[in-house]
């Protein structure tokens, strides 16, 4: 329990993230009042800070594009018989559903189905909710339908109200997980550092190498328990279905994971995602009081093992779906509502300021270097849209021209930015191609036109960042500001196509 004394202090360390926007953005406005010319010249430091991010992100992207496709040319169930011993590891496999339709839901079993890997060191759990009954009888029908496809293939049902719980995804696997502990592992008494447990989301969709490539990845591992291993989420299960803007927020999300993916030393866990059983033990599993529960496992971890634990990019993907309602409006409400739940990550910040202030045993620049990564991460998520498209140009139109060089600076200042976004349009022109190069084969019913589509698309991306990018951050850092705290929303999807992506 919190002492009052404890609850105030971590109260101040949840506000910070949502204060340094919120002074950003007062004192850009601030300073383009008072000082407009002093604005102008910070405005040009920070796109020309942005350009170089831009080319440097987009360097590591075509970086991990390159590593990707190579990866999905090697027969890796060739390469995992020639390890010793590796007939010996079994994958868990825990699956979440509170609302996803059966469409949805035969897709992920299938696509596991469809896996090289043997069969029979697969455990498959579909993890229901007691509050949504329709997701219980769902789940009997899929277990029903795949249960000889499997080891085992078991569905757990989460009770409601359990006490210290939020009504979230991390409740829902920790106690699937604790259950298969005890029903599947222990009962056959395998070794806990020979179980890997993969979480998908529902709309998850592995390709069929997919644990045959974990396994390798694990076992040739220095350490392997003392890492989560992260593929690659792209959302393009219905991406030709989604509306453009869904598409371009989508593809946008999946190039930023990618140019993470070859940058280790910053990655955490995210959505699907792999850890050793061994660790989850070690840690209690997820923590069940949060939202952001596939971020913060890596953070139990890396505390429970002083610093000594990391996250190992797969370069394989893991398919996932588009925002997608029934009607156009409700999708754009989802996607909202979805960007806000993943920008309320910022929750681990003062998760971090608070364990990391006592974990004097973990090296001071690997605590240092977490905490300014994401602090940074969540404050230009926020910020960096509009100070490029707004406050770039406000100055401009308040500024006086009381002398010459005042003068010659704000007639020379948009000049200077048009051409450092063009060429920060570098990465624009590399989303377009990298997106079409990883875009499912198209529906037959849109015809060959619906490509241009797929490239006009982008030029909505500054309204995606603005709209689905600074609002939902600075509100999810805002309400950590007031208290405000943030349930666990589930994006509803749909497959207009109902077209599975299982190969």
């Amino acid at each position: 329990m919190w002492s009052v004394s404890n609850y105030r202090k971590y109260r101040l360390l949840e506000m910070i993230p949502g204060s340094l926007i919120w002074l950003t953005f007062l004192a850009a406005v601030v300073i383009s009042w008072r000082w407009p010319l002093v604005m102008i010249y910070l405005i040009i430091m920070y796109d020309f800070y942005w350009m170089m991010k831009v080319i440097y992100l987009s360097t590591f992207l075509l970086l991990c594009y390159r590593r990707y496709r190579r990866t999905m040319n090697i027969n890796w169930m060739q390469r995992l018989q020639t390890i010793p011993d590796s007939a010996g590891i079994y994958h868990l496999v825990i699956i979440p559903n509170s609302t996803e339709t059966e469409t949805v839901v035969t897709a992920t079993l299938a696509a596991l189905a469809n896996t090289t890997y043997s069969a029979d060191r697969l455990f498959v759990i579909y993890a229901a909710e007691q509050r949504y009954p329709e997701s219980q009888r769902l789940g009997e029908m899929m277990t029903s339908r795949y249960q000889d496809r499997f080891a085992e293939c078991i569905m757990y049902v989460h009770p409601d109200n359990l006490p210290g719980e939020l009504a979230a995804k991390g409740a829902n696997i920790a106690w699937a997980g604790k259950q298969a502990l005890r029903d599947i592992i222990d009962q056959r008494g395998l070794a806990h550092d020979r179980v890997i447990v993969t979480v998908l989301d529902t709309d998850s969709c592995v390709v069929p190498q997919f644990f045959d490539y974990l396994t390798v990845t694990y076992l040739t591992e220095p350490n392997p328990t003392r890492a989560s291993y992260q593929p690659i989420p792209m959302f393009t299960n219905n991406i030709w279905d989604a509306p453009a803007i869904m598409r371009v927020a989508a593809t946008g999300t999946t190039f930023w994971l990618m140019s993470e993916q070859v940058r280790p030393e910053r990655l955490f866990t995210f959505s699907s995602h792999c850890t050793p059983l061994t660790a989850l033990v070690d840690v209690g599993w997820w923590q069940t009081d949060i939202v952001s529960d596939d971020s913060r496992i890596f953070l139990q971890c890396f505390l429970q093992y002083d610093g000594d634990y990391r996250v190992v990019p797969l370069y394989m993907p893991i398919y996932m779906d588009t925002v997608l309602a029934a009607t156009w409006w409700r999708s754009l409400l989802n996607l909202y509502k979805q960007q806000r739940r993943w920008a309320w990550g910022s929750e681990n910040i003062p998760f971090m300021m608070w364990h990391f202030w006592k974990a004097r045993q973990i090296p001071w620049r690997k605590r240092l270097f977490h905490l300014i990564n994401q602090m940074e991460g969540m404050w230009s998520w926020a910020t960096a849209s509009v100070i490029i498209f707004v406050f770039g140009y406000v100055p401009l139109w308040l500024i006086q021209p009381t002398s010459a060089s005042t003068t010659v600076i704000a007639q020379n200042a948009p000049i200077v930015l048009y051409y450092i976004l063009n060429i920060a349009n570098i990465g624009l022109l590399l989303s377009v191609i990298l997106g079409t190069l990883i875009l499912p084969q198209r529906p037959a019913h849109y015809r060959p036109r619906r490509y241009i589509v797929m490239v006009l698309q982008w030029l909505l991306l500054p309204i995606s960042m603005v709209v689905f990018g600074t609002l939902p951050a600075t509100e999810a850092q805002t309400r950590l500001l007031l208290g405000r705290y943030l349930g666990f929303y589930v994006t509803e999807k749909t497959r207009h196509s109902a077209r599975d992506r299982i190969s």
